[in-house]
């Protein structure tokens, strides 16, 4: 038996334009320089961190936590931070599923590279995760984040008035799902 452990591969996933990497602790830099470029973008549905001190306590929880896995979104040109998505609470047992959080970048925003992402996110939560279903809660005026799931080929299953505090309220969110049955999206589709 060797001593030498298997290095662990640079993504998690890879697709025609982007691929997928977990969080480090050394992307703060840009991650936070372009979280703080993407505030018009992001406002008022997101607030991913954009200062040093944020971005470790966000990372160490995506790091850590067993119930969570982060994944940034780099482009397979020159290996930029696109964008994230994380799969948030995930639950084991009879339940095998996660509730999703992502986010693109404003500089790589409307160039289809989230969908891209969110592909291969499902691809990987039901192959190797061993997940049953995705969850993804959006507030009803979002309209870029609803077409990204519908694109996915989500469902809607509910409207929950009041469900998550964003920007200090409590937001209405229609409630989408995909599970291991339903068609799966296709990996690196035709950019839109």
């Amino acid at each position: 038996m060797s001593d030498v452990s298997t290095p662990r591969p640079a993504y998690l996933a890879e697709g025609p334009r982007v691929a997928l990497r977990p969080f480090r602790y050394e992307d703060a830099d840009e991650f936070t320089a372009r979280a703080r470029e993407s505030k018009d973008l992001h406002h008022p549905w997101l607030f991913p961190p954009d200062t040093a001190t944020a971005y470790a306590a966000y990372a160490r929880a995506l790091i850590e936590d067993p119930a969570r896995l982060g994944c940034l979104v780099c482009e397979r040109d020159g290996g930029g931070i696109a964008g994230f998505v994380n799969i948030n609470n995930i639950v084991r047992g009879a339940f095998e599923c996660g509730a999703l959080g992502y986010g693109a970048f404003a500089h790589a925003a409307g160039r289809g590279l989230m969908g891209e992402a969110l592909a291969l996110v499902v691809h990987h939560a039901f192959g190797p995760l061993g997940l049953h279903r995705l969850e993804a809660n959006i507030q009803p005026g979002n309209a870029s984040s609803l077409a990204l799931v519908r694109r996915a080929g989500f469902r809607k299953e509910g409207f929950s008035p009041a469900m998550l505090r964003v920007d200090g309220a409590w937001r209405d969110h229609e409630r989408w799902a995909i599970t291991a049955e339903m068609a799966l999206p296709p990996v690196g589709g035709p950019p839109r």
